[in-house]
């Protein structure tokens, strides 16, 4: 299910790791992550300290510099995600401009390059999904899943796209809809189809999907979106009536091929390590 544009991913900046956040179409960098490489700091909780005082200093300096982070969830070394203050590029440079540090400029030039790759993926997509191609494929997902996989990212974006120009609300009218979808092809709602694969609610669904539940659900939200451009439907009402014919189109086909296999198309498989 995606509510928002929101994807984890790990930078490197001279073998230090930086955490950062496609969100709304932009990267947004962990900013203790940032600020414990440019103050040459221990530890996280050294870094996070210096960046409250710097936070404080920053405020009474009446800088805009702060009002411009955002509160985002980050995956610790415990494997759990907590909200971090995160900035994006043109935030984070003019932070930069605040720490004294020999590492600043070549920290710019690297936020630089950072930027220019996503502008570069945004005028030639396929760029993008070589790299989350690549992504996968590091996991040690299958090279077919994998095709598989990226082939139902395309779908999926494609039928967001239509609801958001048809009137929905991303959030939790695209919740509903996915929803719908889910449970008039699988019979689930989301959570529950996690529960029975033991995710939690920060995996996933669909990067634990067998081929045949992948291939599921990019035919049920195919269906789903050439419903929408056949009858042009607009508004929240239209929208959850195609996306519950759609599930169903895909409904029929799970029951014919556990009909024919005589086992259920749901499995608790999941890829987890």
């Amino acid at each position: 299910m995606a509510t928002k544009k929101f994807t984890n991913r790990i930078a490197l900046f001279e073998a230090k790791k930086i955490r950062k956040i496609l969100f709304k179409d932009e990267w947004w960098f962990s900013i203790i992550d940032i600020v414990q490489i440019l103050t040459q700091q221990p530890d996280y909780q050294t870094a996070r300290k210096y960046w409250n005082k710097l936070q404080s200093r920053l405020k009474k300096e009446g800088s805009q510099s702060v009002t411009y982070c955002h509160r985002l969830k980050f995956m610790a070394k415990d494997g759990k995600y907590y909200l971090t203050d995160a900035a994006n590029t043109q935030t984070l440079l003019r932070l930069i401009q605040s720490i004294p540090s020999p590492k600043a400029e070549p920290l710019k030039q690297w936020l630089a390059q950072v930027g220019q790759e996503r502008i570069n993926e945004i005028e030639n997509p396929e760029l993008a999904m070589e790299r989350m191609k690549a992504i996968y494929e590091k996991k040690g997902y299958p090279q077919d899943w994998v095709d598989k996989r990226i082939r139902g990212i395309a779908v999926r974006q494609g039928l967001t796209d239509e609801w958001k120009n048809r009137g929905a609300k991303i959030g939790i009218e695209y919740a509903i809809l996915t929803n719908e979808i889910m449970a008039n092809t699988f019979g689930l709602k989301v959570d529950e189809y996690k529960k029975i694969k033991k995710l939690s609610s920060k995996n996933n669904l669909r990067d634990h999907m067998d081929d045949i539940e992948l291939i599921l659900t990019m035919l049920a939200e195919a269906t789903t979106t050439k419903l929408h451009q056949d009858k042009n439907s607009v508004g929240f009402p239209k929208l959850i009536k195609d996306a519950k014919e759609g599930g169903s189109v895909a409904g029929r086909t799970r029951k014919d091929i556990e009909d024919v296999t005589g086992k259920k198309v749901i499995t608790p498989k999941n890829y987890l390590k």
